[in-house]
């Protein structure tokens, strides 16, 4: 069971000042990659997970911003833990099936 949801929102320093979605493409390849349940909108990428798999994932991430040859990176994340009684984003989203 999920015991965590962790939103992030990443914001690479580009090498060269060039547009970050590139960066922000392969970020969220690397959240692809792991299986886990994710949501990606417009400003943020939110998954679903054990709280060490998903700062892991932070941490995949900022790794690859620097791979790519970014000088820094900030990432904005937010976090829902609730260790008793699991955290999934359906349940928290059941009121707003149609995402309005």
């Amino acid at each position: 069971m999920a015991d965590a949801l962790l939103s992030i929102q990443i914001l690479p320093h580009t090498p060269n000042g060039e547009s970050v979605i590139p960066y922000v493409d392969r970020a969220i390849e690397i959240v692809k990659a792991t299986g886990l349940p994710y949501r990606v909108a417009p400003l943020e990428t939110t998954m679903e997970g054990d709280m060490d798999r998903l700062l892991a994932v932070v941490k995949d991430m900022n790794e690859a911003m620097a791979e790519m040859g970014c000088p820094s990176v900030i990432s904005q994340i937010k976090i829902y833990y609730n260790p008793k009684d699991g955290a999934s984003m359906g349940r928290l989203l059941e009121k707003y099936p149609d995402g309005q």
